[in-house]
C-alpha cells in the first residue's frame, strides 16, 4: 500500500526561503565585489612617459621656429615659461577633460582614482573599472608637474646667475644653496625608492602619481599596443653596423686584400691590363696620372714624386731605367 503524498506547500513559501536565504546571498555579492588585481605593462607605462616627452620636444621645436626672426637668444632666458606653458597646453586638453595624455592614448592607458577604486558599487568584470580623478586630483596634478618644475628651474637658473653657492660673504644665500641643494637630494633619493618599488608593483610611476594615488591602468582591456619598434629596431643594428664597419675599414690593407683576390679573377687579360695601368708603386689606377720620361710608364703623382725626392737617381720599377723627369698632358716637369 503506498503512502499518500505531501502535501503541497503553502503560497508564501518561497517568501520565507527568499527572507532566509537573503542575507548569505548579499554576504556572497559584496566579496565578489572587490577589486580585481590587474598587472599593468610597467614597459607601457615608461612608452607613454616617453612619448609625452617627445611631444613637448615636438610642440617647443614648432613653437621655436615662430621667433626665427627674432633676436638671437630672446627665448633663451624664457625657456622655463615656454615649457611650462607647453605642460600646461598638454595638461589641460587631457587630463583636465578626463583624456589620456598623447603617450597614454597611444599605449591604451588612462588615470583611474586608486582611492574609491577599491569602493565600486558596480559589477567588477576585468579589473579595470573606476572612476578617473577627480577636480582636486587634476588640479594639484597640474600644480606639482607643471608649477613645481617651473619653479625648480627659475630656481636653479636664479641661484647659478647670482652664484649662491660660491657666496662666502652672504651666509643667507649660501644657507639657501645648501637648502635647495638638499631638497634636491631628498627628491632624487625618494625618486629613487618609488622606482624601486614601482618596478616591484607596477604602480605609479613617479612620485605624483604616488601621493595622489592616480594610477595608470589600460582603457580598454582587449586593445593590442599601438607602438610598433621594428623599425626602431631595424635603424639601431644599421647603425652599429655602419659604425662597426667605419672603425675596420681603414684598418684593413686593401692591397693584401686584392692580391689574395687576384688569382680568383675571371679574366686574366683584364688583370694584365690591370698591370699595365695600374701605378707600379702602389698597384691602383692613378687619380692623377704622371709619365715618367724617357720609359713612358705610368705613375701617381705622388708615388713618383715622393721616390724622386727621396732617391737622387729613382729608376723605374717597369724597366729599371733612370726617371730624368716626370710629364703629365704635355706639360714637363722635372724632378
Amino acid at each position: 500500500m503506498t503512502s499518500p503524498p505531501p502535501p503541497p506547500p503553502d503560497d508564501d513559501a518561497w517568501v520565507r526561503s527568499h527572507q532566509r536565504l537573503l542575507p548569505q546571498s548579499r554576504s556572497l555579492l559584496s566579496s565578489h565585489r572587490s577589486v580585481i588585481a590587474v598587472a599593468i605593462s610597467r614597459v607601457n607605462q615608461f612608452d607613454a612617459a616617453r612619448l609625452d616627452v617627445e611631444m613637448s620636444a615636438m610642440l617647443k621645436e614648432q613653437l621655436v621656429k615662430v621667433f626665427t626672426l627674432a633676436k638671437p637668444g630672446m627665448l633663451f632666458q624664457y625657456e622655463p615659461e615656454l615649457d611650462a606653458f607647453l605642460e600646461f597646453l598638454i595638461w589641460r586638453f587631457s587630463i583636465w577633460v578626463d583624456k589620456p595624455t598623447p603617450g597614454n592614448a597611444l599605449m591604451n592607458l588612462r588615470y583611474r582614482d586608486e582611492r574609491v577604486a577599491a569602493q565600486l558599487s558596480g559589477k567588477v568584470r576585468t579589473g579595470l573599472e573606476g572612476p578617473g580623478l577627480t577636480a582636486p586630483q587634476k588640479i594639484w596634478y597640474c600644480v606639482a608637474s607643471v608649477g613645481g618644475q617651473y619653479l625648480f628651474s627659475r630656481l636653479q637658473s636664479f641661484s647659478a646667475f647670482r652664484r649662491w653657492g660660491d657666496s662666502e660673504q652672504r651666509p643667507l644665500a649660501r644657507r639657501l644653496w645648501t637648502l635647495v641643494q638638499r631638497i634636491e637630494g631628498i627628491y632624487k633619493a625618494a625618486s629613487f625608492l618609488n622606482l624601486l618599488s614601482f618596478l616591484y608593483t607596477g604602480r605609479y610611476r613617479n612620485l605624483i602619481e604616488k601621493a595622489l594615488r592616480a594610477r595608470l591602468v589600460y582603457r580598454s582591456p582587449h586593445m593590442n599596443r599601438s607602438v610598433s619598434f621594428e623599425y626602431m629596431n631595424r635603424q639601431l643594428v644599421w647603425n652599429e653596423f655602419s659604425e662597426m664597419l667605419l672603425l675596420l675599414l681603414p684598418l684593413l690593407n686593401s692591397s693584401a686584400i686584392k692580391n689574395i683576390l687576384s688569382p680568383f679573377a675571371k679574366e686574366s687579360s683584364s688583370s694584365n691590363k690591370e698591370d699595365t695601368v695600374a701605378c707600379p708603386i702602389c698597384q691602383v689606377d692613378p687619380a692623377t696620372p704622371f709619365i715618367a720620361l724617357p720609359c713612358q710608364h705610368r705613375y701617381c703623382y705622388y708615388c713618383i714624386r715622393t721616390r724622386c725626392a727621396s732617391a737622387a737617381s729613382f729608376r723605374c720599377l717597369r724597366c729599371n731605367e733612370p726617371v730624368v723627369a716626370i710629364q703629365r698632358e704635355g706639360v714637363s716637369s722635372g724632378k
